[in-house]
């Protein structure tokens, strides 16, 4: 099952894909994709449904991020050793945790707006976790059982904030528009291994990134496993696993940023593609 949200910024409603590519409208049954409408029991009462009852909705409509009200936004960091080389950084022993605000949330083909003043904004295509159940303490082998399902993430991200500008990585990860989500969160059961997705991304045609998460330092299983012991992970939190090689402050011999009218285009195997045109605020 593909669920997601559509509609303007703000006002998004609950929705899910057709096997015929339609977007339905869910909003007579639930409030939104968000919280505990994400939980295995109200999953299983929505792959229930006969979707073909439910109202089309206009295929040329926004979608907003196919997760609602999220409480956390949690990304590990440098969980691909060829992506921890390009950036000369060591393999991590254990998973690298950061934050990005929930403002930096938006639509999977929303604009993505370049800081004032910024000339290292860089893209990272990711595979997001979504909690569908509240989890703590869990063992690697049970983490999956908390898992609503997937998504695609770009982890958008300054890196001159980032890693020249003191503190910590959230001051270059959390600006608005740094966090697109969707185009939907695919179900757990449509995603037999997540460690065999392939996953890419493209800035104005070229390809800069061609990656698999079998690659993953730390796969979702054990990611899910090691914040559960570090905090509570509740209904609608979402992981972002890390990003293989091909960011652009990794290309060789100088780095490529975003300018103002790029366009990226970037996706996972089975979980859909995202494209967002680059704006400058002033």
């Amino acid at each position: 099952m593909k669920l997601l949200r559509f509609g303007p910024a703000g006002l998004e409603k609950p929705g899910l894909l057709d096997s015929h590519g339609q977007i339905r409208d869910l909003s007579a049954l639930v409030d939104d994709i968000a919280g505990t409408v994400l939980t295995a029991q109200e999953l299983a009462k929505l792959q229930a449904l006969d979707i073909d009852a439910l109202p089309v909705v206009d295929p040329a409509v926004r979608l907003g991020p196919c997760v609602g009200r999220v409480g956390k936004f949690i990304c590990i960091g440098l969980n691909y050793a060829d992506h921890a080389a390009e950036a000369g950084l060591p393999v991590p022993s254990e998973p690298v945790v950061f934050g990005k605000w929930t403002s930096a949330i938006c639509g999977p083909n929303d604009n993505v707006e370049l800081p004032r003043g910024s000339v290292k904004t860089d893209w990272e295509v990711e595979l997001g976790v979504v909690i569908g159940n509240h989890c703590k303490y869990v063992s690697e082998a049970s983490a999956l059982d908390y898992v609503a399902g997937y998504c695609v993430v770009n982890d958008v991200s300054e890196r001159e904030y980032q890693n020249e500008r003191g503190g910590q990585w959230d001051k270059g990860k959390g600006f608005d528009t740094f966090g697109p989500i969707g185009p939907w969160l695919v179900t757990k059961d449509e995603v037999q291994d997540p460690r065999a997705l392939d996953l890419w991304l493209e800035v104005d045609g070229r390809r800069y990134q061609n990656g698999n998460t079998r690659t993953m330092i730390f796969g979702v299983a054990a990611i899910v496993s090691y914040l559960s012991q570090c905090m509570s992970l509740q209904p609608g939190d979402v992981i972002s696993t890390g990003t293989p090689p091909g960011v652009g402050l990794g290309i060789k011999p100088s780095p490529v940023y975003l300018r103002p009218g790029q366009t990226i285009r970037l996706g996972i195997t089975g979980l859909g593609e995202q494209q967002q045109r680059t704006v400058s605020i002033g």
